[in-house]
């Protein structure tokens, strides 16, 4: 089945590298393209959308803000199932921080370089990088990004508001998550002590999740 993968906000195609799916999974990475100005989390999600085949069934992967993303492409199309990993569905669940941050719009303050400043702390204590290859990848990941678009994407994070929970969807959550982290969110799946890169780090179970919603719960 094909199934469209979405990475995370400063983040590529290289943060599913550890996962090993079934054969019938047909890996079909989304690539970001530009935003336009002042453009909302819904209607970039509805553009990036035009890539998919919706000829035949699909599913959606999506990471952190590529979740986001996927959960706003799911309320658009129909896919056979939706896969969240480290992320939200609906904006309530977002850090109440975030949310008050939205409001203020304190990000227009901030410079988009100084949003790609990259450390030992951000790493270790954000992300929950541990060996120094996560590290190594991290920060080649960060470095990459565009400040531009990383600024645009969480400007649109904070002020995206979306109450609905589409059909068919999962959510695979991490204990450990320091960066979406919620008291009111209730995800289908949890990882004990997962960070927010665990989707590189827990890749095993992760994969495993991923091969039984997609192929054996009904989704085939």
């Amino acid at each position: 089945m094909n199934t469209y993968f979405i990475s995370g906000l400063g983040a590529d195609r290289r943060i599913f590298s550890k996962l090993k799916l079934s054969e019938k999974i047909k890996v079909i990475h989304i690539d970001w393209i530009d935003p336009h100005k002042n453009e909302s989390l819904e209607a970039y999600a509805e553009r990036l959308s035009r890539v998919i085949d919706t000829c035949q069934p699909f599913a959606l992967v999506g990471v952190s803000f590529g979740g986001m993303i996927a959960v706003e492409i799911a309320k658009i199309l129909q896919p056979v199932a939706t896969i969240i990993v480290s992320s939200t569905m609906l904006s309530q669940h977002l850090p109440a921080l975030y949310r008050f941050a939205g409001k203020l719009k304190l990000l227009k303050f901030i410079p988009a370089r100084l949003l790609k400043a990259s450390n030992q702390l951000t790493q270790h204590y954000y992300f929950g990088t541990r060996s120094g290859s996560e590290k190594t990848l991290l920060g080649r990941i960060i470095k990459d990004t565009d400040p531009h678009f990383l600024k645009w994407a969480i400007g649109s994070i904070l002020s995206w508001q979306n109450k609905t929970k589409p059909e068919r969807i999962f959510h695979i959550h991490g204990t450990n998550d320091k960066i979406l982290y919620s008291t009111k969110a209730m995800p289908d799946f949890v990882i004990e002590n997962g960070t927010h890169f665990m989707v590189y780090q827990n890749a095993k179970i992760i994969s495993g999740i991923i091969d039984d919603l997609i192929l054996n719960h009904g989704i085939n």
